[in-house]
């Protein structure tokens, strides 16, 4: 497997919760799916596991190459969605997808109370 990109991020925990706390709905809805929003509330504490949704978005705008938010690319477009074993899965919808072309995704989480990070890889 060769890869195509790489991308990694690391999102403050507390940067998100003020988002929640600020914006409220208009940002989960603007950023999220709803399956991510569903996922992220069921959780005892939301803000860590949104913020490592967070983290895996930036990673993956990365990893497809930068400026993509200014090529059609919507927060949206790149959903983590979990299997039942609970590993996380990388779906990417839209131009993210046409942007990723054959190439498949690659993404890892973590966590702790005041951080988050995902790493995604393409190829």
């Amino acid at each position: 497997m060769k890869p195509a990109g790489i991308g990694i991020d690391l999102v403050e925990v507390s940067r998100i919760r003020e988002m929640l706390d600020k914006h409220g709905p208009r940002f989960k809805e603007r950023t999220f799916t709803s399956g991510e929003i569903t996922y992220c509330d069921s959780c005892a504490d939301p803000a860590i596991h949104y913020a490592a949704r967070f983290a895996a978005k930036e990673a993956a705008a990365k990893a497809l190459g930068t400026g993509l938010w200014n090529e059609g690319v919507n927060w949206t477009d790149i959903e983590v969605v979990r299997e039942d074993s609970g590993r996380p899965v990388l779906v990417l919808h839209g131009a993210a997808k046409q942007h990723a072309g054959e190439s498949a995704c690659l993404v890892s989480l973590t966590h702790t109370r005041d951080l988050a990070m995902a790493q995604v890889m393409l190829a």
